[in-house]
Order: structure tokens, then sequence, then C-alpha cells
């Protein structure tokens, strides 16, 4: 049985930790020798990085075709709304319902994001907003305190060490309606496979228009390899910043904030504060000019009639979660310490 296998049959092992015990510290380069699972997500997350840090230099000075440029773009916003309207808005919260064939589209979307299997990530974000920015949260920035050292430490656990973490969120607890059906079931399993669809395609469409095997390196470089790193960061500064800074105007019981510069490249999703007051929300930027891609294709599919049940915000209901200007923020504050007391 594989390692996938067992996180959806979710073994006996797996289990959360008691009322009060300390959480325990990130493994990365720790004594406990790694699984395969571990190497190959080191793999997924560093080859891109290194490939990121050097697009910069290539395109200054060799620059970038439009043909990469394109396929970036292209397979950036697939992945990209396959996570923040699939896994996230529709499979975590059901913010809305789904026929099948946009369903199994969206869980296979979200699958070439290369951020982990579907049943994985849906647990471990309701686990997380179960226990937003307290303790048992798997990937709070105020894990280690509040000072400075330890919130920079925090950040650094927030944004990527947590996935090296051997504990795994129990998936029979956190996603079993996921688990009841068999086409997300399969496409979960065969990450590896939507993985490789993701990383190939750019490539095999670059040699393909160019005609040329330097073509189709190019095109994995650019619209493989950077483009899959740049969403890593993107999505995993969700996690990060938008948990460490931002503003607040509404009400919630955690330190999520909105970080407008990350609107676009986020889809919607750096307008945080207002997921976490009211996650089953379609919308998450609700004021104006706040730009929400991954809303507006909600919208499309409705009139489609591929969503329907699309829980959109209400005004009186935002009114009533709305931070007043004197108190925007303490309310947020005086919940948090309750919280971490607890």
């Amino acid at each position: 049985m594989s390692s996938t296998d067992q996180d959806l049959t979710s073994s006996p092992g797996a289990e959360e930790r008691a009322p009060g015990e300390p959480l325990p510290s990130g493994t990365l380069g720790g004594e406990q020798r790694r699984s395969m699972e571990q190497i190959a997500l080191l793999l997924f997350i560093v080859v891109p990085f290194l490939a990121l840090v050097a697009a910069v230099p290539l395109a200054w000075g060799w620059g970038v075709s439009w043909l990469d440029l394109g396929l970036l773009t292209v397979f950036y916003f697939i992945g990209c709304h396959g996570i923040t309207i699939g896994f996230h808005r529709y499979f975590t919260h059901g913010s809305f319902k789904a026929k099948r064939p946009l369903r199994v589209a969206l869980a296979i979307a979200g699958s070439m994001a290369v951020e982990g299997p579907l049943v994985r990530w849906v647990a471990d974000h309701r686990k997380h907003h179960k226990h937003s920015d307290a303790e048992g949260d798997p990937h709070s920035p105020w894990r280690y305190g509040e000072s400075v050292p330890a919130l920079l430490k925090g950040l650094w656990w927030a944004h990527m060490a947590w996935m090296f973490d051997t504990e795994r969120t129990p998936q029979h607890k956190y996603a079993p309606d996921l688990l009841k059906d068999p086409d997300l079931v399969r496409i979960s399993r065969h990450f590896v496979l939507w993985t490789t669809v993701s990383l190939a395609a750019p490539a095999l469409i670059g040699g393909l228009v160019t005609w040329s095997w330097q073509g189709a390196l190019s095109a994995f470089f650019w619209g493989s390899l950077v483009r899959v790193a740049l969403l890593h960061h993107v999505t995993w500064s969700i996690n990060s910043i938008c948990h460490a800074t931002g503003k607040q105007p509404f009400k919630s019981r955690d330190r999520s904030g909105n970080v407008w510069w990350l609107a676009v490249l986020s889809c919607g999703e750096s307008w945080h504060n207002l997921h976490h007051a009211d996650p089953t929300c379609a919308r998450h930027g609700v004021d104006r000019w706040q730009v929400d891609s991954s809303a507006r294709l909600i919208r499309w599919f409705e009139k489609a009639g591929w969503a329907w049940d699309v829980r959109w915000p209400k005004r009186s209901r935002l009114d009533a979660k709305r931070n007043t200007p004197e108190t925007n923020g303490d309310e947020n504050r005086k919940e948090n310490a309750t919280a971490h007391a607890a």
C-alpha cells in the first residue's frame, strides 16, 4: 500500500495529540529519517524554487519568449483557480454545489498546482480553521510566540516547514465526505499522475509549437518549474503573511488579515480576514475594488448551470461581522488571547 493510500484509510496511529500536550517541533533536518514521500516533497519544493531564483538573471540576460510567458500564465491560473475555487471554497468549505463534471475538473485542476493530494489538502485546511492561530493549528505563524525571533521562526514554519512534520491530520475525521466519493478518492490517489501532467504539458506544447527541443526545455523551465514555484509561494503566503499582517475589517477569532498586493496572484484568497470571519462565503473580496477572480469564475459557473446554491455575501451578514473603526482589531486580539490561553 502506498503512503497516499495509508493516508486515505487513516491508520490508527495518526491520532491527534492529547489536550495540553506541547506542539512538536518541525522535523526538517531532525533526527528522524525522512520517508520517501518527504523526499519527494522536498524535490517538488526545492527544484521549482531554484528555477524561480534563476529566472530573474535568465530573463535579464537572455529574455523570455511570449510563448513561455503565455504557458506560465495559463497554467498558473488553471492551478491557482483549481486550488482557490476547487480545493478551498468548494471541497473544504462547501461554498457552492457543483455538477459532477465540474467537481472532477476542479479536483484535477487543483491537483495540477502540485500542492499535495486533494483529500490531505482539505483535511489539513479544515483542521487549520478549527484551531486557527491556536493550539492544534497545523501552520500558524504565531506557533512559537510573539517576539520578533519567535515570529520569524513561526513565519518559516507557517510558510513551508510545517509540511515536513511527521504528524498527519486524520483524514477520516476531517474529510469523511470526500472519502465517500469514489471520484475524489481516485483523483487524490493519483496525485503523482496529475503532477506529471502538470509538469509535462507546458514542455510538450512548447516543443510542438517551436518544433524544437530547445523550445520544449524553455517551456518546461518557465511554464512548469518557475510557474509551480511562484504558485507555491503565493499560496503559502496566505498561511504565513496573511496571518501575521494585514487589515482586519471583519470580526474573526484569529489574526487573519487582508493583504491587497497578493490579491491578483492569489486569485482573491488574500482577502483573508473576511474568509475567516465567514468561511463558507463564496466571495472573499467583498468590498469595493477588492479583486477576486475566483468569485467571478464561480459566478460564471452559476450562470452556466454548472454550480448552484452559491453562498454569496449578504449585506446584513457583512454588516453584522464588520468591525467599527474604533474597535477594529481590538476584539480580534482579545479573542485570540483567549484562544491561546484556553
